[in-house]
């Protein structure tokens, strides 16, 4: 079997989830296997910079969406609320190429009243090209199909 570049893994479905900006950005894909949950997609042309990599602003995005939607998958004491981020770290470890599967996988590191704090760890092809930490707020019930 030979790998095309619109190729997505075995068990990744297509997610519907951030709005119409992820929408038109996207798509996005999830893998939800009991406790295992993976976000991913594949590097398209208009995904990338100059150099043919990953934008930097498309990795933001991606890490923007794998941490919340982990949370809400992983848990119980958040539900399924709406969880603006108040502030977003990224390191950029290596580049992802065009063509390439980025996947992600995150977990909540502490959940208060009001606050999550989540971490992740993006690969692309199964190389560590991306770390992301974020604090999010804890908003209003959305409705479940906007998060899967």
């Amino acid at each position: 079997m030979t790998n095309t570049p619109l190729a997505i893994p075995p068990g990744f479905q297509p997610i519907e989830a951030g709005g119409p900006y992820m929408q038109n950005n996207g798509p996005l894909y999830l893998l939800h296997e009991g406790d295992v949950v993976k976000f991913g997609f594949r590097v398209e042309q208009r995904h990338t910079n100059p150099m043919n990599n990953l934008h930097g602003g498309m990795m933001a995005s991606f890490c923007d969406m794998l941490l919340p939607l982990s949370v809400h998958r992983k848990s119980t004491e958040v539900g399924q609320r709406f969880l603006p981020t108040i502030s977003l770290q990224i390191d950029y470890l290596a580049p992802a190429p065009l063509g390439c599967w980025v996947e992600g996988e995150a977990e909540p590191l502490r959940v208060t009243r009001s606050l999550v704090f989540a971490q992740g760890l993006v690969r692309a092809d199964g190389v560590p090209c991306a770390r992301a930490s974020g604090v999010f707020k804890i908003g209003p019930a959305i409705a479940t199909e906007v998060v899967g």
